[in-house]
């Protein structure tokens, strides 16, 4: 029961909603999540293309 509200900035929340709401779509690739690739080349390759399939969609 606060009596005023904490002050925050509204543009940055906004932002970092669209950025952890991205890190949980990536994670629901079985690969991602898990870490499946034994180099780090190949797991940033996977990175990168479930990013672009996020993104398409």
């Amino acid at each position: 029961n606060r009596r005023s509200p904490r002050t925050y900035d509204r543009d940055l929340y906004k932002a970092r909603h669209l950025i952890e709401n991205f890190f949980a779509r990536l994670k629901q690739f079985r690969a991602i999540a898990t870490r499946y690739d034994k180099t780090a080349r190949n797991f940033l390759a996977a990175v990168h293309l479930a990013a672009a399939v996020v993104w398409l969609n």
